[in-house]
């Protein structure tokens, strides 16, 4: 496990974050969990957790989309409280990071079925 904390991921940028985690994962099997409170609270301000200064959806998009073509066995998306943002705007981020999620999940079950035919 690595951690990187918001300003190594600022210094860095994303695509060397990515990088970093595939290093990390390898070709092992790997589930993801998306934590909606690693977002600035401008884009999810419905987690238990706000803290300012975090990414934004964009990055939070490409981080999940960069991790296209590993071994990828589940994921989920945690920390969003939908009493504590009125205007529906975290369920929505929650959401569509969960869709990411499920779009690199769906490709890496897909490649593995068809290695087993």
């Amino acid at each position: 496990m690595r951690v990187i904390f918001i300003e190594e991921f600022t210094e860095l940028g994303v695509e060397k974050v990515i990088a970093k985690a595939r290093r990390v994962v390898g070709d092992g099997a790997t589930y993801v969990s998306f934590d909606v409170d690693s977002l600035d609270p401008a884009f999810a301000p419905g987690t238990g957790t706000p803290e300012v200064g975090g990414m934004t959806t964009i990055e939070g998009q490409a981080l999940v989309r960069g991790l296209r073509g590993l071994n990828l066995i589940g994921g989920d998306v945690v920390e969003v409280s939908p009493p504590f943002d009125p205007t529906g705007t975290t369920a929505l981020v929650g959401a569509t990071m969960m869709y990411e999620i499920l779009c690199v999940l769906a490709e890496a079950v897909a490649r593995r079925n068809k290695e087993d035919l």
